[in-house]
């Protein structure tokens, strides 16, 4: 019998491929958005005249059941808000997530952000994050100064483990909408 170096190196290759990846520690990844050229915070005050907005709500999933609900598939959540407009901004004023019993784990934004013409921004629930739950949620509003087209605001969700993988889009749905009313936000 022959000895086969290149049949043990795949073998090898093979077993460290399969091996489970260590954790990713909770505070290895920011959890809020990174404010970039297209973005910058505002101020809403009197002269800042609404002329459309939106309460979008984003339902999301911390962790699923597999095999018969013994076991939790841990998700990471990377929520994402995207301008659709051609030339015109929109302030993105609020963006919070609550848990499965409705209560709020956390604001994102201390102050608004404006966002650019087909500009988007990011706001990441890490995978070892399971504060939500499975019923979690976030809550996002937004402003414009003019009737744009409305942007996208979906959840992207993605989990590792092993050679076992699962990645999964939630859209947002609209659940408030404000059109030509020129009342500013502070009356």
């Amino acid at each position: 019998m022959k000895p086969y170096p290149h049949i043990y190196l795949a073998i090898a290759v093979i077993f460290l491929v399969s091996c489970k990846s260590p954790e990713i520690p909770a505070k290895s990844q920011p959890d809020i958005a990174q404010i970039t050229p297209s973005q910058k915070v505002v101020t809403l005050d009197q002269n800042f005249k609404i002329a459309s907005s939106q309460t979008v709500y984003v339902p999301v999933y911390s962790h699923i059941y597999h095999h018969n609900r013994q076991e939790i598939f841990e998700l990471a959540v990377t929520l994402s808000i995207r301008n659709t407009d051609l030339t015109n901004p929109i302030v993105i004023t609020s963006v919070r997530y609550y848990n499965s019993d409705g209560k709020l784990v956390k604001q994102y934004l201390e102050h608004p952000i404006q966002l650019d013409a087909l500009a988007s921004t990011a706001f990441f629930v890490n995978r070892n994050d399971t504060s939500g739950g499975l019923g979690a949620n976030f809550i996002v509003e937004w402003v414009a100064q003019t009737e744009i087209s409305d942007p996208i605001v979906e959840a992207v969700m993605i989990g590792t483990d092993f050679q076992q993988g699962i990645s999964f889009i939630s859209p947002g749905r609209v659940i408030k909408s404000q059109n030509n009313d020129q009342r500013s936000p502070l009356k």
